[in-house]
């Protein structure tokens, strides 16, 4: 295990002495792990705002192809497979 030290202000040292019965370190390995708990969760969840502006982007940078037609280009394929 590794060894980390943080600082706190002196009021809060002396409440924890106060509180002398509870293991600071497990508080604090408990603490440090519940927030990567969250920031990995807040990482895997999509953000219904972003994904409308990553939307919007998207739909004003397409530009719509004149000279290139998806289902022709489709049944090319299709045909080129059954030979």
């Amino acid at each position: 295990m590794s060894v980390i030290s943080i600082r706190i202000d002196e009021q809060t040292r002396r409440k924890m002495k106060l509180l002398s019965h509870l293991n600071w370190s497990e508080v604090i390995r408990q603490a440090i792990i519940q927030k990567i708990k969250e920031e990995e969760n807040r990482k895997r969840r999509l953000d219904p705002k972003m994904l409308k502006e990553a939307a919007e982007i998207t739909d004003k940078i397409r530009k719509p192809s004149l000279s290139w037609s998806s289902t022709e280009e489709i049944r090319k394929w299709r045909e080129l497979r059954k030979s």
